[in-house]
């Protein structure tokens, strides 16, 4: 068999008067006229290929027993087509491969869905058949851009002096927030191995073993239910370094992006250096610590005016902020209840509307409960004019926050105001170290228990946790978390003084993370670090809706494999093995 040559989608004008061999899938088969036109493609694109009845008649006839998709072997000369012919919408259209050796290396049933861009298909079937779904241009691309991405992030780590070290995929279960996929042990019956939800422990005692500066591009687990921007299995960029402040992880991922989107994308990252922003102050602007900085629309907070009127929603509510939809005072009945039930999908019990009208009047519903100087204050607090729409909801702070977070990004939508063609990257900082746990009556870790507490901050640990801030910190791009990271602990008192915060018991303690607060007793240096989601990156980079599609491999949004039947049974001689009796419930 001949070597390929070149790739179908690289054959151009620079070639013709030269033989190639190609290796290809049939894309589409014509028969015109007696030529029969074959454009054979493969994973850089597609050329047109012809064949001449009356030069190559045995060819010929082998042709004409070919069909989509068959695997084929091509020889030939490349020429230029005839003038006319040329196709402008191909990379390779303004030349043919003038057939002169064919051989079927392989035949195909018809696929179940069509092998090009733009199907409409049912997912289902599409992750049925992924290895079709992946012949797919689009799918093609996708997955080389992947590739390039981290490529590029294995160099640029490379030429900062960072070393790409492997951790295990079986590890002890510890918590870090997330349910533990869990291996039996074979040889220790009632004993298992977790799958590493991230590499965060391993990644802290390399530090400590010296390695200084750590990358690895890591498969990590988390036992959650799935939803777009979640799989059962993901990969990031594990970034740890030491003796470092978060100023200086920040110096080396910032342009490690800056670059990947630039290079790599069509789009323009907007905002150099990237803003630091305080995660109170994103609450209070956006009502959510991920905000889309793209737009505008910013929470304005008009509490103290709603609890000073008679209006009795507004006077009782811990909380009154809103938002201004510019130009939408026109808003029908029917669209304003449609808003009503989007914010209730959140919490809030109603939203109160008031429209500035082109002709000067307000309409509103609640304007009958409030004074003339109280419905002037609230235009002003929030910036409206003539024409715009105040959103407003009255609740719990979390509510309010959630409410209208998540309205704000619903009006960006609609009014066309998040641009793809920019990326816009920011880091919020000063996370609380705590959240209450309401049911469970304890401190749980926001971020992840081995975070570090800001250093001022000390000294409220036995005070007042819930004011403590840590020294963790998030990469936000278009409302999309995109890295989260911190400051680790490096002292055993510390950590354990966190660990008795969370509830935990010396002896679970030790049994947990015993391993940890040993290896803080032998010189442990200060140390930080950082973990980029690649698949989440890949999909803001391709303006996909859900991972799924930058994925090889994914699973449905139910946690199954359709093409392999995953999860499913084993059978009871390896249950047996494992110690293992399943109990139906």
């Amino acid at each position: 068999m001949d070597r390929r040559t070149k790739y179908c989608g690289e054959v151009g004008v620079e070639d013709i008067g030269k033989q190639v061999t190609l290796h290809g899938w049939v894309n589409s088969i014509r028969d015109h006229g007696g030529l029969i036109f074959i454009d054979l493609r493969d994973r850089e694109g597609a050329v047109q290929t012809v064949i001449d009845p009356v030069k190559q008649p045995d060819i010929f006839k082998l042709a004409e027993s070919v069909r989509g998709e068959y695997v084929l072997e091509i020889a030939g000369k490349v020429s230029r087509r005839p003038e006319g012919t040329e196709n402008p919408n191909l990379p390779t259209g303004q030349v043919e491969v003038h057939i002169e050796k064919l051989d079927i290396l392989n035949t195909s049933q018809t696929p179940p869905f069509a092998i090009q861009d733009g199907i409409n298909t049912d997912e289902m079937v599409r992750l049925k058949y992924r290895y079709l779904d992946l012949r797919r241009p689009e799918m093609q691309r996708r997955l080389m851009l992947r590739h390039r991405v981290v490529k590029m992030m294995r160099d640029f780590m490379d030429e900062r002096g960072f070393i790409e070290v492997e951790t295990p995929i079986l590890i002890k279960s510890t918590p870090e927030g997330a349910r533990d996929y869990l291996v039996p042990a074979r040889l220790y019956p009632g004993n298992f191995y977790a799958l590493p939800q991230s590499p965060q422990q391993l990644k802290q005692l390399l530090m400590v073993a010296g390695i200084d500066r750590y990358f690895q591009i890591a498969k990590c687990f988390r036992d959650e239910d799935p939803r777009a921007d979640r799989q059962p299995e993901f990969t990031q960029l594990d970034v740890e370094m030491s003796f470092v402040k978060k100023e200086d992880v920040f110096e080396v991922i910032e342009p490690l992006l800056t670059r990947i989107v630039e290079e790599l994308s069509d789009k323009k990252v907007m905002f150099k250096p990237f803003p630091r922003l305080t995660y109170q102050e994103v609450i209070d602007r956006f009502g959510i610590d991920k905000p889309d900085l793209r737009f505008g629309m910013e929470l304005w907070n008009i509490t103290d005016i709603g609890n000073a009127s008679e209006f009795k929603v507004f006077q009782s509510a811990p909380q009154v902020k809103g938002i201004t939809a510019e130009g939408c005072a026109s808003y029908s009945r029917s669209q304003i209840d449609e808003l009503t039930d989007f914010a209730k999908k959140y919490g809030a019990k109603g939203l109160a509307t008031i429209a500035l009208m082109e002709d000067g009047s307000i309409k509103s519903p609640i304007a009958k409960f409030l004074k003339e100087d109280e419905i002037k204050a609230i235009i002003e607090r929030a910036g409206a004019k003539t024409g715009d729409l105040l959103l407003i909801v009255a609740d719990k702070p979390k509510i309010v926050a959630d409410s209208l977070a998540n309205l704000r990004n619903e009006m960006g939508k609609r009014l066309g105001l998040r641009d793809d063609s920019i990326m816009a990257l920011a880091w919020v900082i000063d996370f609380p170290l705590f959240e209450w746990k309401e049911e469970e009556g304890r401190w749980d870790a926001a971020h992840h228990p081995f975070t570090m507490p800001m250093e001022e901050d000390l000294h409220l640990m036995d005070t007042d946790p819930g004011s403590v801030r840590s020294e963790a910190y998030d990469l936000v791009c278009n409302g999309s978390e995109l890295a989260s990271g911190s400051i680790r602990i490096h002292r055993r008192d510390i950590q354990n003084k966190v660990f008795k915060l969370m509830n935990y018991e010396e002896e679970e303690i030790q049994a947990r993370f015993g391993h940890m607060l040993d290896a803080f007793e032998y010189g442990a240096p200060p140390h930080g670090g950082i973990a980029p989601g690649i698949d989440r990156l890949v999909t803001l980079l391709t303006d996909d809706d859900n991972i799924r599609q930058v994925m090889a491999f994914p699973k449905t949004a139910s946690g199954i494999d359709p093409m392999t039947n995953a999860p499913s049974t084993v059978d009871d001689k390896q249950l047996k093995e494992l110690h293992i009796k399943i109990v139906e419930e």
